[in-house]
């Protein structure tokens, strides 16, 4: 499993489901629109402090942001 791909979907679908542009989450999270982009294009390696930022953002856990899906 890639964990890189796994949390770029995750990422992602939980943006989506929030009806956030990537835009939105990179003012929330203080990230850029570009990293966000590569990042739920499964290309960045995200630190622990960045999935706890984005889950912030995202108003969810940091444990959601690395839960299996069905892709696997």
């Amino acid at each position: 499993m890639d964990m890189r791909k796994l949390v770029g979907r995750n990422v992602a679908r939980l943006r989506r489901e929030r009806q956030l542009t990537q835009e939105e989450v990179a003012a929330r999270s203080g990230f850029s629109q570009q990293y966000l982009s590569s990042l739920e294009r499964g290309r960045r390696n995200p630190t622990v402090i960045t999935l706890y930022e984005l889950a912030l953002a995202l108003e969810v856990s940091h444990v959601a942001l690395v839960l299996p899906d069905d892709e696997a």
